[in-house]
């Protein structure tokens, strides 16, 4: 091989490189939408919940109903909720909203749920001095049933696409599905 062929070689070879380099910045972002009905199916698959805290207090929660709030780019589930303390003859029952915020895994290569928090706490006949601190418990309870929940996985197809690397860059909420969008990575 002589000289001259190595360097229109070497030049033809970096020129092809640019090319596919910059083909992938022309790509664009992508977008996947999640439908609202996939997010419920996926929360209803992990319910009921039952779990007994301090070997005392009996908790079940039960029929979530899942709802997106795109002012906040946040996902709310109000559920049904029992406490069954030992000291009473019957359960204390009512309702239990816990919201989490939205956010790519892409070590799991899914949608997972974060920062969760109590959004309401209404049980039938509550004191309210014994229902600040029963909000404190359900604190705990959300951040054991929501934190890093998987709530969609994404085909490795959503990360890849015609040889380019995309990472996803921003999630939003509407009232009936989530848009994460994805990019090139640079």
């Amino acid at each position: 091989m002589t000289r001259q062929f190595l360097v229109r070689f070497s030049l033809v070879f970096a020129c092809v490189a640019l090319i596919l380099a910059s083909c992938a910045t022309l790509m664009g972002p992508r977008q996947v939408e999640i439908p609202l009905e996939r997010l419920q199916q996926a929360m209803a698959d992990r319910f009921p919940f039952n779990n007994r805290y301090l070997e005392m207090i009996d908790v079940r929660v039960a029929n979530p109903r899942v709802t997106l709030q795109p002012d906040t780019n946040r996902i709310t589930t109000a559920m049904d909720a029992s406490i069954a303390p030992p000291f009473m003859g019957k359960p204390w029952t009512g309702n239990l909203a816990l919201s989490g915020q939205l956010r790519v895994d892409p070590a799991r290569s899914a949608l997972v749920l974060g920062d969760p928090r109590v959004e309401s706490l209404n049980i039938d006949g509550l004191d309210p001095k014994f229902g600040t601190y029963l909000g404190r418990a359900v604190g705990l309870l959300a951040e054991q049933l929501l934190k890093d929940m998987p709530l969609y996985t994404f085909r490795p197809d959503e990360f890849r696409h015609a040889g380019v690397n995309f990472l996803p860059t921003k999630i939003t909420t509407g009232t009936s599905s989530l848009v994460v969008t994805f990019e090139p990575a640079k």
